[in-house]
């Protein structure tokens, strides 16, 4: 609505008119105004220019008529006599044409219709913006964000690939040695290659360009840890319990060999027997920012608290390189009943989670 002060200034149609127009010209993007009958009343200066035409040959001509029939065009047809007498307004609607001298264009059209006091007919107003460039820039985004999963898709398969021969040449290897300390090692190396390959996979098959959904993921992996490093030989369950959080690919793979790692711990450490019935818990916790990733078993306990001490192998230095990691700390409780270490991410409430 014009103000009152707007009305009095203007009162002369002339002064009105020298107005609009000027408003019309100041616009950058290519401007009509038609008539009810969609012919053109005025037209801006920007109009002219991309367009390439000629006041003469613009005002007082029908829409349809401008540019030997380039404004012919069906989708723009159905905008204005269909939509906007219905609607009033229509925004950011979309039409591809071949215009004479500009070649393939697409044009994204704003339309309003504007109805004057007492009741005399109506104008539109028809802007325009050529987002050719943009669509296309779009289009080549996407294809490169196409390719750069086809690569990352193709890289992945490569490496899991290379991880399956490297942990049989390994294994190869430790069947051919003599010394008993050198097949341990070479055995160890080949369930860390093989756990680092799991993760890969169960990284692949969740998604690991955006967020990971960590229960989920878990489940999968300690399924896919079951049935590597326990299958029908040993009474020994693992399984995974909490709902909720996600994480970064990067995050949840750190997560994912943590796991991983304290799994083929428990397996080695908690039940040397092989015939001792057992289970192995994998349990993550979120309290809004807060995370925390516990594993218990109901295994023979750990001595002293060997995370706290610094005083373990190999394994206990990769876990706490990567709690590091995720700004983590550590903590093991063992007793008679069992080992729990929890890493714990921020200020979280204690709980231990209890192998059944």
């Amino acid at each position: 609505m014009l103000g009152t002060g707007f009305r009095e200034q203007f009162t002369s149609i002339t002064d009105a008119w020298a107005l609009a127009q000027g408003i019309v010209d100041t616009v950058r993007e290519p401007v009509l105004v038609l008539d009810k009958n969609l012919r053109v009343i005025a037209a801006s200066r920007s109009f002219y220019s991309a367009f390439k035409v000629s006041p003469e040959d613009t005002n007082g001509r029908l829409l349809y008529a401008l540019g030997d029939g380039q404004w012919d065009i069906p989708k723009l047809r159905v905008l204005l006599e269909k939509i906007i007498p219905e609607q009033g307004v229509m925004e950011g609607y979309e039409v591809e044409h071949e215009f004479l001298g500009l070649g393939s264009r697409t044009m994204c059209l704003n339309a309003r219709q504007v109805f004057y006091e007492g009741g005399a007919g109506t104008t539109i107003l028809l802007g325009m913006e050529d987002v050719t460039e943009r669509r296309i820039l779009e289009r080549e985004k996407d294809d490169l964000l196409r390719q750069k999963d086809t690569l990352l898709e193709e890289l992945q398969h490569r490496i899991a690939n290379s991880l399956q021969i490297i942990a049989s040449i390994i294994l190869m290897k430790a069947r051919a040695v003599r010394s008993e300390e050198t097949r341990l090692h070479l055995e160890d190396a080949h369930k860390r290659v093989l756990s680092i390959a799991a993760v890969q996979k169960q990284l692949h098959a969740s998604g690991a360009s955006g967020a990971i959904e960590i229960a989920p993921y878990l489940s999968k992996l300690c399924a896919s840890l079951a049935y590597s490093m326990i299958g029908d030989t040993r009474p020994i369950s693992l399984k995974v319990v909490g709902e909720g959080g996600s994480a970064t690919s990067s995050q949840a793979e750190s997560l994912g060999l943590i796991v991983t790692e304290l799994v083929m711990n428990g397996l080695k450490h908690a039940f040397p027997d092989d015939k001792a019935k057992g289970q192995i818990t994998v349990a993550y916790d979120v309290i809004g920012t807060n995370w925390k990733l516990s594993i218990s078993d109901n295994g023979i306990g750990k001595r002293d608290s060997d995370f706290a001490q610094g005083k373990s192998g190999l394994g206990t230095g990769i876990v706490k390189a990567l709690a590091q990691q995720l700004d983590a700390q550590v903590e093991t409780l063992a007793g008679p009943e069992g080992t729990t270490v929890s890493i714990t991410h921020a200020t979280f409430p204690t709980k231990v989670v209890q192998a059944a």
